[in-house]
């Protein structure tokens, strides 16, 4: 069977060169070009050392040359929606991490997987223990009356709440049917007490030190239950991508989450 070539847009991210690597290692894909926003030359070396690709900030450019079956986007949503627009009328596949897109850049996607007939697929998290956090934190909320999420980040990231504490409220509160119990101060809407998403409060952390990392409280009647992820290096999403990669070319439309394609 032959390889699924991929390009990846924003090469030179830290998320972008662990993609790199992870696709360079793995026998079913070939890395076949590389974009990013700013070059200093036309061609990138590939970490095992076995050449170079097509390296450029023309997107375009690159899709046309090289032809690939996928492209692999972790930039950021200005960047990453243009790069959607032109991947799709050309055909490619696409494997999205970029946080911060709204929902009606998510509707838009969907819109131009559906017309063109490409897959693609928008994950908020790639690691596959987030995605078994989340899917417990479902499971539990149907069992416990409120809940809360704290979600702790590098002072770096853009987005506030993350796109995965957006995502684990919501699925709870779809999986729970019914509203979780509010504090008092809750739902006094107080600044202190969290950003409230489906009746559960969100708090944000930023600091520097931290990668990624969450954690789930829910509380009942004279106990609590805790579930937390976290996230050591940036190594722990690339098994989640490589998923998503080889089960994308098999799709038409628009998959969200990672969690459909593990079966949960």
């Amino acid at each position: 069977m032959s390889p699924i070539n991929v390009v990846v847009n924003g090469a030179l991210g830290k998320m972008g060169r662990e993609v790199v690597k992870a696709v360079c290692s793995d026998p079913d894909l070939k890395l076949v070009g590389a974009v990013e926003a700013k070059v200093t030359g036309n061609s990138l070396p590939l970490p095992d050392g076995s050449g170079t690709v097509p390296f450029s900030a023309d997107l375009d450019g690159i899709v046309t040359a090289t032809h690939p079956d996928v492209l692999v986007d972790f930039t950021v949503a200005q960047a990453c929606m243009p790069a959607a627009r032109i991947a799709v009328k050309r055909g490619v596949n696409l494997v999205i991490g970029t946080t911060g897109l709204t929902t009606d850049d998510i509707k838009e996607i969907e819109r131009l997987a559906k017309a063109s007939k490409v897959g693609v697929v928008v994950a908020p998290n790639f690691a596959l223990g987030a995605i078994l956090m989340i899917h417990l934190a479902k499971i539990a909320a149907k069992y416990m009356d409120s809940a809360e999420i704290i979600e702790l980040h590098h002072n770096q990231k853009a987005d506030s709440p993350s796109g995965t504490a957006l995502a684990t409220a919501k699925a709870m509160a779809a999986a729970r049917g019914k509203p979780f119990r509010l504090s008092p101060q809750q739902s006094k809407a107080a600044e202190a007490r969290g950003k409230s998403i489906d009746e559960i409060a969100i708090h944000s952390i930023r600091l520097p030190g931290l990668m990624a990392h969450q954690e789930v409280l829910l509380g009942g009647q004279g106990q609590t239950l805790s579930i937390r992820h976290d996230t050591i290096n940036r190594e722990c999403y690339m098994p989640g991508v490589i998923i998503a990669i080889k089960e994308v070319v098999n799709r038409k439309g628009l998959t969200f989450g990672l969690d459909t394609l593990l079966g949960l």
